[in-house]
């Protein structure tokens, strides 16, 4: 892999992990578009390095909500800061799930089906529009509503869902915070690409041998600063209901891919 070639995918791996416009859909599509052979193929050490950025990325942006919770958690109480760790907990049981139990089937399901990614793409526009309707309210995310937030995370491992958009939107749509559904759809990510990496690390899938270090930081260096951007981003885009401009691409792009998949 050349150093463009990490430069351009940790970019759009930063991007994607943070705005609204699902980055498997779009990976889908580019198979399609340009054949399999015509992109870069990035080992399962570089996806690894690139989803530990964006991780990372996460990390810096809420540093300050991260240490109240692991300060939370010394204390030995049942505080805001403990109750918070446990509904990012809850989040995650529908994701480890499906991950753990339907892995073959999902996987089966990113084969160049152009047909599902238009309409999944179609899907998470309306649930961006819809958000960027609802009234904004002061309302903390309930344990209810981190299991909802949850199933939609889960359903948004198909290709062609937004998993911020699907966890932002539906945690807006039931009437939480905006600010405070977008801090809680990045942080509940990070324990689950934590895990990922730590499942392929201990299942001996990922190979150092003729590993270009260099390529490899830059790539981790690309998403890491792209991450931060988009995040921050992301945060001001959803307070300032501004999910529309990302609504109509959703659309205009998964229309396109409807048509491309009937010609």
């Amino acid at each position: 892999m050349e150093i463009i070639d990490a430069i351009i995918l940790g970019i759009i791996q930063g991007l994607t992990e943070f705005l609204p416009v699902s980055s498997s859909g779009h990976l889908e599509l580019g198979k399609a578009i340009l054949g399999d052979n015509s992109l870069p193929k990035e080992s399962l050490l570089f996806t690894v390095v690139l989803h530990f950025a964006t991780a990372l990325s996460t990390i810096v942006i809420f540093r300050k909500d991260i240490a109240d919770i692991i300060k939370g958690i010394l204390k030995f109480q049942w505080n805001e800061d403990m109750q918070f760790l446990a509904k990012i907990v809850l989040s995650m049981l529908p994701a480890v799930i499906v991950g753990l139990f339907f892995e073959e089937q999902l996987e089966q399901l990113f084969g160049g089906n152009i047909m599902l990614v238009g309409c999944m793409l179609i899907v998470t526009a309306i649930l961006l529009f819809l958000a960027d309707k609802a009234k904004d309210t002061n309302k903390n995310v309930s344990f209810s509503n981190a299991f909802v937030i949850g199933i939609s995370q889960a359903i948004a491992m198909l290709p062609g869902i937004s998993r911020s958009g699907a966890t932002i939107s539906t945690s807006v749509l039931l009437g939480n915070d905006k600010t405070k559904a977008a801090r809680f759809s990045f942080l509940m990510v990070v324990p689950l690409i934590f895990g990922k990496i730590a499942k392929d690390i201990l299942g001996g899938e990922i190979t150092y041998e003729n590993s270009n270090f260099t390529v490899l930081g830059i790539g981790f260096i690309a998403a890491f600063v792209a991450g931060l951007f988009a995040c921050k981003w992301m945060i001001a885009l959803v307070k300032q209901s501004k999910l529309t401009y990302f609504a109509i691409y959703c659309i205009i792009v998964g229309a396109i891919a409807i048509i491309w998949s009937l010609l």
